[in-house]
């Protein structure tokens, strides 16, 4: 048997993230790109939309459109930066924050159950995630 292990790698990430967005549309209106951004403004606190882009992969003028549409629903707090010039500096309302939290427990809910379902399980999955991420870090 040939093995794919990178290539079955990359159709499970992209068929989660496909899964992920389109729970996350059904069920909160939010785009999973959107809430990775909040994501990851949860674990910086604050930070700027160079910062978030940077953090993202993407574009500065495509995480200001994000911004736009985050900070008209109510989940960012954008404020100029205190150090001048144009940046702007994001960080999550409460709302924000919950909304966070949500879909964090929706989306953890999904995969445990998919995980279930394969027999595999939900702690060793994780561990040996957690091992594989390290060792690229290393």
């Amino acid at each position: 048997m040939e093995h794919r292990l990178a290539f079955d790698l990359h159709v499970l990430t992209e068929r989660m993230d496909r899964s992920a967005d389109r729970m996350l549309t059904a069920e909160r209106g939010l785009s999973y790109r959107r809430f990775l951004a909040l994501l990851l403004l949860d674990g910086l606190g604050t930070a700027t939309q160079r910062q978030l882009a940077d953090a993202l992969g993407v574009t500065e003028p495509s995480v200001s459109r994000m911004v736009g549409v985050l900070g008209d629903a109510g989940l960012l707090d954008v404020r100029p930066d205190p150090g001048g010039g144009n940046r702007r500096q994001l960080a999550l309302t409460p709302e924000g924050e919950r909304t966070v939290e949500t879909c964090l427990r929706l989306l953890e809910g999904r995969f445990a159950a998919v995980l279930e379902r394969s027999g595999i399980d939900y702690e060793e999955y994780a561990e040996q995630t957690r091992r594989l991420l390290d060792a690229f870090e290393g």
